[in-house]
C-alpha cells in the first residue's frame, strides 16, 4: 500500500510504499503538490517492473541500499538502510512485487 502524507510544512508532500507486513520499503522524495506526488506514485508503479531502473548502493557506513530511478533518471524512491546485499534484494523483489498493484491511501 501507498501511503501519501502532507507533510508539516502544509504546503509539500511525501508517499511510502508499505509491504503486506505494514514495513516501509520504499519512501519518495518530497514533492510541491498532491498531483506531482500522485504522478510519482503511478511512477513507481511503472518502474519498478524494470530491474534496470534500481540502482544498488553501498553507504559508507558499508550498509546497503537502493535508488528506484524515473526514465529521465530522477530518483523516485529510496529504500531504507540494509546489513547485507541479500536484504537490499528482497527489498527490491518486494517493491517489485507490491508496487504495481497497490492500493493509495492518504493520511
Amino acid at each position: 500500500m501507498f501511503e501519501l502524507k502532507k507533510k508539516e510544512d502544509g504546503n509539500t508532500y511525501h508517499f511510502v510504499l508499505k509491504a503486506k507486513n505494514g514495513q516501509v520499503i520504499l519512501s519518495s522524495e518530497v514533492y510541491n503538490s498532491k498531483s506531482a506526488a500522485s504522478n510519482g506514485i503511478e511512477s513507481v508503479k511503472k518502474n519498478s517492473q524494470d530491474d534496470t531502473k534500481f540502482e544498488r548502493k553501498t553507504a559508507k557506513n558499508g550498509k546497503f541500499y537502493f535508488n528506484l530511478k524515473a526514465s529521465n533518471g530522477q530518483i523516485i524512491g529510496s529504500s531504507q538502510m540494509y546489513a547485507g546485499e541479500a536484504g537490499m534484494e528482497n527489498g527490491i523483489s518486494s517493491v517489485t512485487e507490491n508496487a504495481p498493484n497497490a492500493s493509495i491511501k492518504e493520511l
